[in-house]
């Protein structure tokens, strides 16, 4: 099976698709299936553009909104996580994962799913200490505080993926693990981005629960973006353990390795995406603790037994099939010939795809929920460690474009 890897997708959907045909045509080669590392910018409309973390400047229909209106159908299947830079109100929508258009899955803030027999898992977001431990506070329309701290990782998300006990075969986060500096050529790396050198040296460049997740998974293939540069290393998980390949990816833009194919053994086609049975399990096991609020979410370091909920789940899919529920639509398509929208506050959105999963699993929906979060849902806080650092805000790089530092 062959896999294409993109880094981070700035909505750029056209460009990544042209180029792989053109890469087929040119290797004599057909790709199976693309990842996309996050910034992946699923903007359907002038809406969403408000709820994505970026200056004016950069704020672009871009081409997604294409293939979620089926003007256009992505031509691979594609499965994505999210970054820093996303319509944040969309993907809220689809929190547990789901199709964002026909052919594009979205893996969720946490997740895993299986395309023909290959495993993939994956973290959304990034790294920011101060909010690791609140619950998912934040509901669109987002507040200059809101907007930016709905992308940051949560320690309930990485629990769920520390629960993992079977193989991944593939794993992507956007940041990259802290630490994987040392496993590669670093010293290349801060001669190509001398702003690293700090960071690398100190060992403070990177997210600590990725490192977290790459020690207690050990996939052989884990591929991040976020720092907008091509950066691969090896790690040897202890004397005679499992070798994980990494790799981080560049943006899509000209002349930048944003691209990567790699070929993994699976079994024969014809491959789909499709629900994981332990996932799922998880999933149910911990949905009845998934914090809502900006209050410190603790739990103890104790893996919770799934096993009931994995027998359950399996009688589940028996029964029903492993296939996602259908894409649907949840809001307008950005239309070119009327490019000036009558904007309206953005609010959630109840996807009939995360009502159906939610309804397999027989689990109550809590994306909207209000009442006793509704105060402290979006309002400006004066807490000490909220303010805002460099990581959310653009900042030029050598090449005057955009990048997070």
């Amino acid at each position: 099976m062959k896999i294409a890897v993109e880094g981070c997708m700035h909505g750029e959907l056209d460009i990544v698709y042209d180029t792989l045909r053109r890469l087929e045509e040119a290797e004599g080669i057909k790709i199976d299936l693309l990842l996309c590392c996050g910034d992946f910018q699923a903007v359907r409309n002038k809406d969403d553009l408000q709820c994505v973390n970026v200056p004016l400047k950069y704020r672009t229909m871009n081409s997604f909104w294409k293939y979620y209106s089926g003007q256009a159908v992505a031509p691979y299947p594609t499965i994505f996580i999210g970054g820093n830079h996303e319509a944040s109100n969309y993907l809220w929508e689809l929190y547990y994962g789901g199709w964002a258009a026909p052919n594009i899955y979205f893996l969720g803030f946490s997740g895993v799913v299986k395309f023909g027999n290959i495993r993939i898992g994956g973290l959304s977001g990034i790294h920011k200490q101060h909010n690791y431990h609140s619950g998912h506070y934040e509901r669109p329309p987002y507040n200059e505080q809101t907007i930016r701290s709905v992308y940051h990782v949560r320690h309930y998300d990485v629990l769920k993926l520390m629960h993992v006990k079977e193989p991944l075969d593939i794993f992507l986060s956007h940041d990259w693990p802290l630490g994987i500096t040392e496993y590669g050529n670093w010293q290349k790396l801060i001669r190509a981005k001398k702003h690293f050198e700090e960071e690398v040296n100190n060992r403070t460049l990177g997210s600590k629960p990725a490192a977290e997740l790459l020690n207690k998974l050990k996939p052989p293939y884990w591929f991040s973006a976020h720092l907008h540069c091509r950066f691969p290393a090896i790690i040897q998980h202890g004397e005679n353990g499992p070798t994980t390949k990494f790799l981080a990816l560049d943006k899509c833009l000209p002349g930048r390795n944003f691209l990567q194919v790699i070929d993994i053994p699976s079994n024969p086609g014809p491959h789909e995406i499709q629900y994981d049975e332990e996932w799922l399990a998880i999933t149910r096991r911990f949905n009845s603790i998934f914090p809502l609020t900006r209050r410190r979410f603790t739990i103890r370091d104790e893996q919770l037994d799934t096993q009931d909920d994995r027998e359950w789940v399996r009688n589940k899919l028996n029964t029903r099939g492993v296939k996602p529920f259908d894409f649907v639509q949840t809001a307008p398509s950005f239309n070119p010939s009327n490019p000036v929208s009558n904007s309206s506050i953005t609010r959630s959105c109840r996807n009939p795809q995360t009502e159906s999963f939610l309804q397999l699993l027989e689990l109550p929906y809590l994306l909207d929920s209000s009442n006793s979060e509704e105060v402290d849902r979006n309002e400006s806080s004066s807490q000490p460690g909220n303010t805002l650092d460099d990581e959310d805000i653009e900042l030029p790089d050598e090449d005057e474009d955009a990048i997070d530092e």
